[in-house]
């Protein structure tokens, strides 16, 4: 702490940092400043220090040289999947908080290095899922603790694009990524769906993973960011798994860069249980998101709509700013005031758990026990 505010480190200056947390972290300027940046290109953390940092604000192309600073109190990871768990690791041996963003990590031994390291530094740590603030996402968790749903014994899990494929930094990298829209934005849908139900003890895993649309070049057209490099894809274009936990309900997870639907949903969930059913419905950029309860009231089937409107990245809810906004504040204010991140760490650690365990069950071809 310096001048009662928190000293943040954001590591990766590339696309989320400057869509989501250098805003987000901006907004927050009672309770925090940026006074380090850390990039593999030194130009890009130059500009965001220029743009967001602090006076006399550092820049960094070595994290290990960042996490020397001793007065650096909170550090955000925002760099390609693969390289979240070294770094994370790192920063808690700083004894450093730490966000990291969505997926905890590329795999389910990277995650567990991630959780071991935690527990020993007895800082703070959560995993960047800002969807969980969203309006719908909130009335959705609030109505299953109510019990509103009842028993909720199956889900879907939906992130699917019909032609969504990201055509910047290294999303089609394997090396980097460790996956396509499985691990990309399938982790958000099954994160609110995980949430919802909370419910967090898979038992088995099967799962489908397809490199059918990625290498053809027919394919990228119509892609929303326009046409991407097929010699270049290395990953899925879609993936499909199906998780029965420990208590006999079961998910069924959905998702897809490029596929060829109608209709494209995504961060969103279907819940079923024994009282009432939970859509959540949208979830394309500029789409609307619908939440519609279904239950039967006095003998007639009914529908309960709860609308609101934005982008499936950074939907705008009713007051408190985006999703990335609320996130952000909630977060610092739990390292300032002691408290639990709304995202946990082991909540998160499930998540790519099953992920994980999706492409493993893929490519030995059946059901893998947790």
């Amino acid at each position: 702490m310096k001048n009662g505010k928190l000293q943040v480190a954001v590591i990766g200056c590339g696309g989320i940092a400057n869509q989501k947390h250098f805003p987000a972290l901006s907004k927050q300027a009672d309770k925090c400043e940026i006074v380090a940046f850390c990039d593999i290109l030194e130009e890009r953390a130059k500009e965001a220090a220029d743009k967001y940092g602090a006076d006399n604000a550092k820049v960094y192309t070595d994290y290990i040289e960042l996490l020397k600073d001793a007065e650096i109190d909170v550090v955000h990871v925002c760099t390609p999947n693969v390289a979240h768990c070294p770094i994370t690791v790192a920063a808690f041996e700083a004894r450093k908080n730490v966000m990291c963003e969505k997926p905890m990590a590329a795999t389910t031994e990277d995650a567990q290095k991630m959780m071991d390291a935690w527990k020993k530094s007895g800082k703070k740590f959560t995993i960047g899922y800002q969807n969980r603030f969203r309006t719908d996402a909130q009335a959705l968790k609030r109505a299953c603790e109510e019990g509103k749903l009842g028993d909720i014994y199956f889900a879907k899990a939906h992130a699917v694009r019909r032609r969504a494929v990201p055509t910047w930094g290294v999303f089609p990298d394997k090396s980097k990524q460790g996956g396509g829209p499985l691990i990309d934005i399938g982790t958000h849908a099954l994160d609110i769906t995980l949430w919802c139900m909370d419910n967090y003890k898979p038992k088995t895993v099967t799962g489908s993973v397809f490199e059918k649309l990625g290498h053809l070049p027919e394919a990228t057209e119509g892609n929303m960011f326009g046409p991407w490099d097929p010699k270049a894809y290395e990953v899925e274009d879609s993936a499909f798994g199906y998780i029965k936990m420990e208590n006999g309900a079961t998910i069924f997870l959905e998702s897809s860069w490029a596929l060829n639907v109608k209709d494209s949903r995504e961060a969103a969930t279907t819940l079923c249980g024994t009282k009432a059913g939970a859509e959540m419905i949208g979830g394309m950029s500029g789409k609307a998101y619908d939440l519609v309860i279904n239950e039967t009231t006095g003998g007639i089937l009914t529908e309960e709509h709860i609308s609101d409107t934005g982008a499936v990245a950074f939907f705008e809810g009713n007051g408190g700013g985006t999703p990335a906004d609320k996130e952000c504040k909630q977060w610092l204010e739990a390292i300032l005031e002691d408290k639990e991140p709304l995202v946990k760490a082991e909540q998160a650690f499930v998540v790519t758990q099953i992920l994980d365990t999706i492409y493993k069950a893929a490519a030995e071809g059946h059901e893998v026990q947790l």
